[in-house]
């Protein structure tokens, strides 16, 4: 994995490179053993993964680009183990790479390719709005306080601080994030992921286990859903489309919420992450805030939470999110995750959405168990 932010020096290529070349180095492989890859991206381009491999000594393998908004990097990993479980591969590599900085900063572009979403861009329904709206309605709802989304920004800073890879290395206090300039009322500037940020991540999936000098690590689970017409009695506070992922991950991997032991999910806003507790099983329904405020999500808690610093601290690169989220997990389930180790966990969940499209709740969503 590469640091995430702004690598003006380098063009996508470059950096997904550097990311590939780390993960066939840590998996202790040559570019020989590689049977196929998958790249991960959103903003750059056609064959971008052909364009990688033209540098590297990977040519003429298959190569399959994968576009699935914010999971991308999620979605590929998952068509990756079909390949590999499918026997059609011994070893792969998996790699996403975005470079954000190009787009000049604000929100993501919106997708206007139909008479739905054009109507809902022409009313602003960018992804701030969106989730502001289920800010409002968490607060209104009496489900926690602004400091309570404020806590969320303050834990995923620090945990970056102790991350090298992270693109926000700096501790803020409550008080600065509800301060930070407004955005979407009632989220601040510091309770949304950076829009500017660059980074590449890369894994190598393979059949064999045991191949290099560390830990191996499984995926037990892998699951990538789609979601579901939004009708006008719909709780905008139902990470349903997640929840979903996440009951069908825990019964494919055999395991439970109460055997996670490290979780990397997908805080692109504050208030993102205290749904997503509810969602993975975290917590109870209505008890998101009673989970965070007791540190039990902190580094040294019963199940750390975005030990990397999150989107909110480390960065969103788009199509390196959902491959970057598992190489955090996997390096806290090997015990190489240095001054931020989670524990000694046996269990890791990712999980990672991906868009919103009119009248849908999201357009896809990924929950990825891992496990020693």
């Amino acid at each position: 994995m590469t640091p995430f932010g702004r690598h003006s020096d380098m063009r996508a290529p470059e950096l997904a490179q550097c990311a590939i070349l780390s993960a066939l180095a840590d998996a202790e492989m040559e570019f020989g053993d590689i049977q196929a890859v998958y790249c991960a991206n959103v903003f750059g381009g056609m064959i971008l993964g052909q364009v990688v491999l033209r540098d590297l000594e990977l040519k003429g393998i298959p190569v399959y680009n994968v576009e699935n908004a914010c999971a991308s990097g999620a979605t590929a990993v998952h068509l990756a183990r079909h390949a590999l479980e499918a026997q059609k591969y011994d070893n792969v590599i998996v790699f996403g790479v975005e470079m954000l900085t190009q787009l000049g900063g604000g929100t993501i572009p919106l997708q206007r390719n139909d008479d739905m979403t054009e109507l809902y861009a022409k009313a602003g329904m960018v992804l701030p709005a969106v989730y502001a709206m289920r800010a409002t309605r968490f607060l209104h709802e009496g489900r926690g306080t602004r400091e309570d989304l404020a806590q969320i920004a303050v834990k995923n800073r620090f945990h970056g601080t102790l991350n090298e890879y992270a693109q926000q290395r700096t501790a803020v206090k409550v008080e600065e994030v509800l301060s930070s300039r407004p955005i979407a009322e009632p989220l601040t500037l510091l309770q949304c992921c950076p829009s500017q940020v660059d980074g590449a991540a890369a894994l190598v999936l393979s059949r064999n286990a045991g191949t290099g000098s560390h830990k191996p690590v499984k995926i037990l689970a892998s699951v990538v859903q789609s979601g579901l017409l939004e009708g006008p009695q719909e709780d905008i506070l139902d990470a349903e489309i997640t929840a979903r992922a996440a009951r069908k991950a825990y019964e494919e991997a055999g395991v439970s919420p109460s055997d996670v032991g490290v979780v990397e999910l997908h805080d692109a806003f504050t208030i993102a992450e205290l749904l997503y507790y509810e969602a993975l099983g975290l917590a109870g329904k209505g008890e998101a805030t009673s989970l965070l405020r007791s540190g039990a999500t902190r580094i040294g808690g019963r199940v750390p939470v975005n030990p990397s610093g999150g989107l909110l601290a480390k960065g969103h690169p788009l199509g390196a999110t959902g491959v970057a989220q598992m190489v955090e997990v996997a390096w806290h389930l090997q015990g190489r995750a240095g001054d931020r180790q989670a524990g000694a966990p046996r269990i890791g969940v990712t999980q990672c959405t991906g868009g919103g499209i009119a009248g849908v709740d999201h357009a896809a969503s990924s929950v990825h168990v891992l496990g020693v």
